[in-house]
């Protein structure tokens, strides 16, 4: 279970759980048009080099970019481009429209997927975020060149919706809620469904993965990582880096680890493409 209603739902009575962050001389906030559910314009932000390798980052729920990796897009190394989405639903994406297929929520992302010098979009997700760049991975082979898990939750038998949960999604009592948190408890009540949808796709993702996982992770638990070693089995590198001690609040608390893991997968796809070039070469 990702957010339970019962322990955040009150609460957003009192708080917007998004930041109101739009730019900075660090961080450009921009939009594109994207073809879902009616057609939406996604906001995202962006920093580094418009010509270097992009990692695309996803909040889970509820969030925002602002507010889930400002940090990491305000220190971007050399040769990157960092961009952090707004998902559908949620931000300054508009309009505020939910969205809770997984296959609509990566379909949503395809037009910020970018090919350079050979290196295909990186995508990183955090939480819900996890099985959506799963999700892209499976439906966006030839786009994606590496996806990162992080805290990520995708497998279907964890997820366990709350009877207030269904309280909080019909009137008077929805009405009770924020947008957002409106938004984020029916992402949470259809995620088993759309897990059971994505699971005979995983084994299908032929990129290399990385999933990191804290082992005290409370609102995602650690069995999600075995989960996903027995399902994606069609990845060439399935590399984990468990976190001892670790809760679910991965990109604050730990983003050194974070950002070594992007800068090391987008170094491993590097040396993988010179390799199979060099070996196309070499037959030649």
């Amino acid at each position: 279970m990702l957010l339970p209603l019962v322990l955040v739902g009150c609460a957003g009575i009192f708080f917007d759980f998004e930041s109101e962050f739009v730019s900075d001389q660090y961080v450009a906030r921009e939009s594109i048009r994207a073809e879902v559910g009616g057609g939406i314009e996604l906001s995202y932000l962006r920093s580094g080099d418009p010509a270097g390798q992009r990692v695309i980052f996803v909040h889970g729920t509820p969030g925002d970019a602002g507010g889930n990796w400002y940090n990491m897009l305000k220190n971007v190394p050399e040769g990157f481009e960092f961009i952090a989405v707004d998902r559908p639903g949620f931000g300054h994406t508009i309009p505020k429209r939910q969205v809770v297929e997984l296959d609509a929520q990566a379909a949503a992302l395809a037009p910020l997927f970018v090919t350079r010098n050979g290196k295909k979009t990186i995508l990183a997700g955090h939480s819900l975020g996890g099985p959506i760049v799963a999700a892209a991975a499976a439906n966006y082979p030839g786009s994606i060149g590496g996806i990162l898990i992080l805290a990520g939750a995708l497998d279907p038998d964890l997820e366990d919706v709350l009877f207030i949960q269904y309280v909080g999604d019909v009137p008077p009592f929805s009405w009770l809620l924020p947008k957002v948190m409106r938004h984020s408890n029916r992402e949470l009540i259809a995620l088993e469904d759309e897990l059971r949808l994505l699971q005979p796709k995983l084994s299908g993702i032929q990129q290399p993965v990385t999933i990191i996982h804290g082992t005290e992770d409370e609102l995602v638990p650690y069995a999600n990582v075995p989960f996903m070693e027995r399902t994606m089995t069609g990845t060439g590198k399935l590399h984990i880096v468990k976190i001892e001690g670790m809760n679910h609040f991965l990109q604050w608390r730990q983003q050194d680890v974070v950002m070594k893991a992007v800068v090391d997968m987008a170094q491993g796809i590097s040396n993988s493409s010179v390799a199979a070039q060099e070996q196309s070469v070499s037959i030649k």
